[in-house]
């Protein structure tokens, strides 16, 4: 449990819970900042169109992260119906998240290499980096599950034909309990299903660390 190291490695719950504001935060502004190009500004109304992390992070989300591991932030507001070319507007707001945490990943990645040598597995700084990589990967891959309301869902309605809009109405309006039934099923019997995709992931990105 995250918490844990609270308690057993403090400097590396600093780094994870700084590694997790930002990665939250690029993560919600690039859904506006594309919304934002496509011809919506209700994300700029609403003040969300910044990188200040204060107003993304979730109270009760980021206590949960901090507990139990899972949480979330405070969704950009979007209106489709503003974009310029609503489909396509829609499916690249909701990969732009994704996008998002790709790019800083990839960014934190090179960072880590150049510095950690330098500065020592035990450096504060190595550690927000390692940490920034492992938690822009788990969201990037968490929100490209096709499962409302995650972004993947976004993404999958968007290319969806017209002649499957009643599959996309079921799917929005018992996606989210889906969700939860996997996540607390994932959880409480151990099945595996998150954490087999995401061990995977992570043994691949150890060769290069």
């Amino acid at each position: 449990m995250p918490l844990n190291w609270l308690f057993s490695e403090p400097l590396f719950f600093i780094a994870w819970i700084f590694a997790i504001v930002v990665t939250l935060t690029i993560h919600e502004f690039a859904h506006g900042w594309v919304a934002h190009l496509f011809g919506d500004d209700t994300a700029k109304a609403a003040g969300r169109l910044t990188l200040n992390p204060l107003v993304h992070i979730d109270v009760v989300g980021f206590l949960l992260l901090l507990i139990a591991g899972f949480g979330w932030a405070k969704p950009v507001p979007v209106n489709p119906f503003n974009f310029r070319r609503r489909r396509l507007g829609e499916g690249l707001v909701a990969l732009a998240g994704p996008a998002a945490n790709l790019v800083g990943m990839i960014i934190a990645f090179a960072l880590f290499k150049l510095l950690s040598p330098m500065l020592g597995p035990g450096n504060l700084l190595v550690n927000f980096l390692f940490m920034l990589i492992l938690i822009n990967v788990v969201l990037m891959l968490f929100n490209l599950i096709p499962i409302p309301p995650l972004d993947g869902s976004h993404i999958l309605f968007s290319i969806l034909p017209d002649r499957f809009a009643s599959f996309r109405e079921k799917l929005a309006r018992n996606g989210p309990w889906i969700l939860i039934i996997v996540i607390i099923m994932d959880s409480v019997f151990n099945l595996g299903i998150f954490s087999t995709a995401f061990s995977w992931v992570f043994n691949f990105l150890a060769r290069f660390l």
